[in-house]
């Protein structure tokens, strides 16, 4: 049988979501979770990869189970053997020949800048601070200039694995809401940083370091040589996704 899960995790233990060698891994959390319960071994296949430090609030992931279980019944045994590692399954459901990765038309990130001199306390390690006065508006002027399909080289990192650096961006959108500056992208895909780097140009278009010309032209350079900066992993999170007759996790008007 076939389920959906939605996976809630604080990235910072991990080495991010995709299982690997030289580190925990949220699919491997998981996996492990599963074959505690009933012996098997699965692979968990989500609607992204997030780096490590990249933190998820509504993650999309499949699995196929041979023992039965009712979702709700599944979910309880998985987070019970998750704790205590800060992932969380928030939903399951069955999900008969869906796809977590192959179905998903786009995926949706916000990435939170705190935006205060104070050093950050309750937020360490899921925001980025920046102390000098950020203006919103500037900084979601000059974004929209990355909206759209484009040769997104300069904002990929050096070892990005994608076949091509050609990405269509649906929205990126920056608003404030008390000291938090909020960054919204949305794309069917993104390229490796390319949501960081973004983000990290974005903070010197709020900071008057650059114009939104500079950030046009950072993208028309298409080297990677021309980035600004690229943003810490910390304050990235992955929350939500789309497919066909379903959204999962959050949307623009729900996201805080």
């Amino acid at each position: 049988m076939r389920f959906r899960l939605t996976v809630e995790y604080d990235g910072r233990p991990f080495q991010g979501w995709q299982r690997q060698a030289h580190g925990p891994s949220v699919q491997q959390a998981i996996e492990d979770a599963i074959h505690s319960i009933c012996g098997e071994q699965t692979e968990v296949v989500a609607a992204g990869r997030t780096d490590a430090g990249v933190h998820g609030r509504a993650m999309p992931a499949h699995v196929d189970i041979e023992r039965p279980f009712t979702p709700f019944r599944l979910m309880e045994a998985l987070n019970a053997r998750l704790k205590p590692l800060p992932v969380a399954i928030t939903d399951c459901a069955e999900a008969p020949g869906w796809h977590a990765r192959f179905d998903c038309t786009q995926r949706r990130y916000v990435y939170r800048i705190v935006n205060r001199r104070a050093p950050l306390a309750l937020a360490a390690g899921m925001a980025w601070r920046v102390p000098a006065l950020l203006d919103e508006d500037a900084m979601h002027a000059a974004a929209q200039r990355l909206v759209g399909r484009h040769d997104f080289t300069t904002f990929r990192s050096s070892q990005c694995q994608a076949s091509s650096p050609l990405r269509t961006l649906d929205r990126l959108d920056v608003r404030r809401d008390g000291e938090d500056v909020l960054v919204f992208a949305a794309a069917r895909s993104f390229l490796h940083h390319q949501v960081r780097s973004m983000v990290g140009c974005l903070k010197l278009v709020g900071q008057g370091r650059w114009q939104a010309d500079d950030l046009a032209a950072a993208l028309a350079a298409r080297d990677r040589a021309a980035l600004g900066i690229n943003a810490p992993p910390d304050g990235l999170c992955f929350v939500g996704a789309s497919y066909e007759n379903l959204s999962v996790g959050f949307t623009p008007s729900t996201v805080a």
